[in-house]
């Protein structure tokens, strides 16, 4: 079970979250692994003052004193992050000794943090392996919290980082890949510290094989829940979030989106690609490497079925399950005859971008070869302008041209694929509402179609392919975990 920093960002979240819990453990009839991230908002503010304490700080006359400014600066933020977790921990936990060794556990914890922040503003430098140790102190804060609140309801438990459970790392600071002897090491662990009741692990932080701490990016704690799920052969990875599953679009924008029941891994990957935040691709990899079910949950609605994301199946009435949408993006457009029968031209184009680490949403070449079009993130569009425009100055192409104000629309559905007729019904749809699409991709697995559109269409044109797919009428199926 993975609980992220909604779930946990109080006492009575914290106390919620054991309930479950112990709910499901049942006194030991089942085995209980718990991933927790930092409580919300937390790791993002110790980056904010971390990347603050590097600088020096000025007014009207210039450089401040700033070690004095600086240390000020950083007992504020001790004594803000201590109430959080103080408060946390007795609104969560009764029992008055368990409640002092965890603060005691907590001041620890906070004088390493403080004197690490010291450290950067005398250094007045913050380097990506520094910033991967203080961002851990989120993580490290949070599980003692949780494992001492299922202690307060008389369930053994203990907390452990993902390094000390085994998850070992590369050295590629702040988007860290786990080692393949690390599932060995993790079934190992945890399999001895299993037999102590449940145990609680910091998701998020590893180390590597020389022991410094090491994040593992963007979401994380997901990915580290897929990793000892995956290692220790779990027969599910369930992760807990503040919605009842993943829906057929986003309920902000279709008020009558529905909860997927069931998705194939497949299915998952690409709406998490294309828009939908409550699941990273990079998560479900561990999970499919052993053919385990990763399912979605509500924190708040614990015992509803949730989304279940598995391998594969056929039971299903929808040949669409959902529409996402990415907007911020730009659409670049290469174009020049120069292009055509010229191999190598798409190589240097992608080699270009991936070196300033621009990544590429999505991809289409024109069949005369005289064009390639694809769309990246907004605030990257200038620099992909500027990067081409020097790789290709032998004019080999005649024009480098990008449009902003543009969006992604992505209709995925397994049971798009052989199914004739997906894309007319598809584009008829838009056509009704007057929009007129740019840029069109599908991918080989044919479980997606995407499409560029002007960014102020974007929301009529999922609202029209919801309703042109009947997405607000439940799916029916009869999957059962």
């Amino acid at each position: 079970m993975k609980f992220g920093g909604s779930s946990i960002s109080n006492g009575e979240k914290i106390k919620n979250v054991s309930n479950i819990i112990k709910k499901y453990y049942e006194n030991g009839k089942n085995e209980v692994v718990v991933v927790v991230s930092a409580f919300s908002g937390v790791t993002d503010s110790l980056i904010s003052v971390a990347k603050d304490l590097s600088n020096d700080f000025f007014d009207e006359t210039g450089i401040k004193n700033n070690i004095s400014y600086k240390k000020e600066k950083i007992e504020d933020f001790i004594q803000k992050t201590r109430k959080i977790h103080i408060s946390a921990i007795k609104d969560a936990i009764f029992d008055e000794d368990i409640q002092k060794s965890v603060i005691d556990k907590e001041e620890d914890i906070l004088r390493e943090l403080k004197n690490v922040l010291l450290g950067i503003s005398y250094i007045g430098e913050l380097t990506l392996r520094s910033l991967d140790y203080i961002m851990s102190f989120g993580e490290r804060m949070s599980a003692p919290i949780v494992s001492a609140s299922l202690r307060s309801l008389g369930i053994n438990s203990m907390s452990y980082t993902g390094g000390e459970v085994g998850l070992i790392t590369n050295d590629k600071f702040g988007d860290a890949k786990p080692l393949s002897s690390s599932y060995k090491l993790i079934r190992s662990n945890v399999e001895t510290f299993l037999k102590e009741g449940v145990i609680v692990i910091t998701g998020f932080i590893a180390k590597n094989k020389k022991g410094i701490i090491t994040t593992l990016g963007r979401d994380g704690s997901d990915y580290t829940a897929s990793i000892i799920g995956a290692a220790i052969d779990s027969d599910e990875i369930w992760i807990f979030t503040d919605v009842d599953g993943i829906m057929t679009a986003d309920p902000d924008l279709i008020p009558d989106a529905q909860t997927i029941p069931l998705l194939s891994y497949l299915e998952a990957m690409e709406l998490s690609y294309f828009g939908s935040s409550v699941i990273h691709p990079r998560t479900l990899e561990p999970a499919m490497n052993k053919n385990i079910c990763v399912r979605i949950k509500n924190t708040f609605n614990p015992f509803k079925p949730g989304t279940a994301i598995v391998k594969e199946y056929e039971k299903s009435d929808k040949i669409v399950k959902a529409i996402s949408c990415i907007k911020d993006v730009a659409l670049v457009s290469v174009i020049g005859t120069g292009m055509i029968g010229m191999p190598g031209v798409a190589a240097k184009v992608f080699s270009a971008l991936a070196k300033k680490d621009i990544n590429v949403i999505m991809i289409s070449q024109g069949s005369s070869e005289a064009n390639i079009s694809f769309v990246i993130k907004e605030n990257h569009v200038e620099e992909a302008y500027n990067c081409l425009k020097e790789e290709f100055k032998d004019n080999l192409i005649k024009d480098i041209e990008y449009k902003r104000d543009v969006g992604i629309i992505a209709v995925v559905g397994a049971g798009m694929i052989g199914t004739p007729g997906v894309a007319a019904k598809v584009f008829s749809a838009l056509a009704k509402k007057d929009i007129n699409v740019i840029m069109i991709s599908q991918g080989s697995s044919e479980a997606n179609i995407s499409f560029v559109i002007k960014e102020n269409h974007v929301y009529d044109g999922v609202r029209a392919l919801h309703k042109e797919f009947k997405l607000e009428i439940a799916e029916k199926t009869d999957f059962t975990s």
